[in-house]
């Protein structure tokens, strides 16, 4: 191949990374904006959470009208990268405004389903406008993918990462590595152009690397693989338990919106409906968690998605692992907040199987000190976590034990 090709290819990745990071930084920042105002919204008016019924009735109204109650959203993005298969112009608008209601009513959710789906769409809408060939279409959807991942939490190399990693555990697309940081790059700093603040935390502690700290880091990854599987598992049975009892979607989101809003009530705090970032910054800053939190957090948000509401399940994960990892530092006498730290990376390694994206996370989150630590804590979870994600179009294209092809699709119960 000549020189002049990959010129050509260089400056072609350049101009589209450019149109897609573009686009979804200015996309991904004006959902942030919605979603951190009906967050301070329900926060004033916490009557809100008893419209959460109401809302998820809106929600699969919106997606019957449009005749997209059957696509399985982000699902449908990640194999999307992998076959022919389209991702519809609907999803984006539906699930801006699904997960918004669902932020505003109190579901617990997260945003990163909404990140994925609103990217692939764009990627989608960028690719059929300038008439990419399919191995280009693919290329697209990952950059928009790691676009409005980017522009939402503001960690560029992870949401490049994040794009490479999550369709085929194994394999790496190095072709989607320059245009997919690019557009998260580009992406980033239209956020910040928005005055999207990054989320990013000054740990009070970080311990030295000692058999002690890396030893108790490696009981800590092994009890985030754990409850990774647990939360997994949990999210695709309570969906399956409420087709199975519930065949009636409208009744089943309602359902589901009525038990939410009864334990809110019955528990007397709000901290499990949303995103929970206050509780994620009280257990990484302060060191401080309920033994029982991260187990709340699972409960609710399996209910929530199970049911059929809108959002993502990373910052749920995020909680989890935060909270978790905090009563964990408790038990193993190691620095509490600095554990939670620990539990957020696992946890989030456990449940979508990105080592990398893992790593580079918790330096874009934590800063490079104890970067040893965090590798190992993602290491041990994404080895002992198995076979199991959060995305059941996830392919394991090879085997987490030994260099052996299986590409199979993750799995969702035990």
């Amino acid at each position: 191949m000549s020189a002049n090709e990959y010129v050509k290819t260089f400056v072609k990745w350049m101009f589209l990374a450019t149109i897609t990071g573009g686009f979804g930084g200015i996309v991904g920042s004006l959902f942030n904006m919605c979603i951190v105002y009906v967050t301070k919204m329900r926060n004033k008016n916490s009557w809100l959470i008893f419209l959460l019924p109401l809302g998820g009735l809106l929600i699969v109204f919106l997606y019957r009208i449009c005749k997209m109650d059957k696509n399985s959203g982000t699902n449908n993005v990640i194999k999307s990268v992998r076959s022919e298969e389209d991702v519809p112009f609907l999803l984006a608008p539906l699930i801006f405004i699904g997960t918004t209601v669902t932020h505003l009513f109190g579901g617990s959710v997260g945003r990163e389903g909404a990140a994925l789906q609103l990217g692939g769409s764009i990627g989608e809408m960028t690719g059929k406008l300038i008439k990419l060939n399919e191995n280009d279409m693919h290329i697209i959807r990952m950059c928009g993918m790691s676009s409005v991942f980017s522009a939402l939490f503001g960690t560029p190399l992870t949401a490049t990462f994040f794009a490479l990693e999550v369709i085929s555990v194994g394999i790496i697309h190095y072709s989607a590595f320059i245009p997919c940081l690019l557009s998260a790059v580009l992406s980033y700093k239209v956020s910040l152009l928005f005055g999207i603040i990054p989320e990013t935390y000054l740990l009070p502690y970080i311990p030295l690397l000692s058999m002690a700290s890396f030893f108790k880091t490696i009981a800590i990854g092994i009890v985030c693989a754990v409850a990774s599987i647990i939360f997994c598992v949990g999210i695709f049975g309570t969906n399956k338990l409420f087709k199975k009892w519930l065949r009636n979607p409208y009744l089943r989101i309602f359902v589901g919106g009525v038990i939410i809003v009864a334990l809110t009530f019955f528990l007397g705090t709000t901290d499990y409906n949303g995103a929970g970032m206050n509780v994620i910054d009280r257990a990484v800053l302060e060191g401080k968690a309920l033994p029982y939190a991260f187990l709340l957090k699972m409960i609710f948000t399996a209910i929530t998605i199970g049911c059929g509401f809108k959002g993502g399940e990373i910052v749920p994960t995020l909680f989890i692992g935060a909270t978790l990892g905090c009563v964990l530092g408790g038990l193993l006498h190691f620095n509490p907040a600095f554990s939670a730290a620990l539990g957020m990376v696992g946890m989030f390694c456990g449940v979508v199987n990105c080592p990398i994206a893992s790593v580079l996370l918790s330096v874009e989150l934590f800063g490079s000190g104890g970067i040893v630590l965090f590798a190992t804590v993602a290491a041990v979870s994404y080895m002992m976590s198995g076979y199991y994600g959060l995305y059941s179009g996830q392919k394991i294209v090879y085997s987490k034990l030994r260099t052996e092809f299986i590409n199979i699709y993750t799995k969702k119960e035990y």
